[in-house]
């Protein structure tokens, strides 16, 4: 887990916490795709809900309020990696517009395992 100002600098622009008696229960943000001027309308999005809150439309509640800010906002294309076996997650980024557009093969290591990753994207309406 990053340090707050390692996280805070890698996640400057939209951001949306849940509380739920005073304690963050999940929270999702997003992140420049890349710094040049022709993808300033892109940006990769991340989705975390803690376990005792899973399954009880947190996630989605977060993640509906974020793609509607960031279409205001202007942003025409937001990108998600996840893992292939996240279910609640490929369901989660569907059920908000997401589709798969790719795999990318070892891309991630976790547990000093390479996973492939799945690259999905959301298109706003007025892309």
């Amino acid at each position: 887990m990053p340090s707050w100002p390692t996280w805070d600098e890698a996640h400057p622009s939209l951001r949306l916490v849940a509380e739920e008696n005073g304690a963050v229960v999940g929270w999702t943000a997003l992140s420049p795709y890349s710094h040049r001027s022709c993808y300033r309308g892109v940006a990769e999005e991340s989705v975390y809900v803690g376990e005792a809150a899973r399954g009880r439309g947190v996630g989605r509640a977060l993640l509906e309020a974020l793609v509607a800010q960031a279409d205001a906002d202007g942003y025409w294309t937001l990108l998600a990696g996840v893992f292939p076996e996240n279910d609640a997650s490929l369901a989660l980024h569907a059920a908000v517009g997401f589709r798969v557009v790719g795999r990318h093969v070892g891309l991630g290591e976790r547990d000093g395992v390479w996973r492939d990753i799945l690259w999905l994207e959301r298109r706003a309406a007025t892309a």
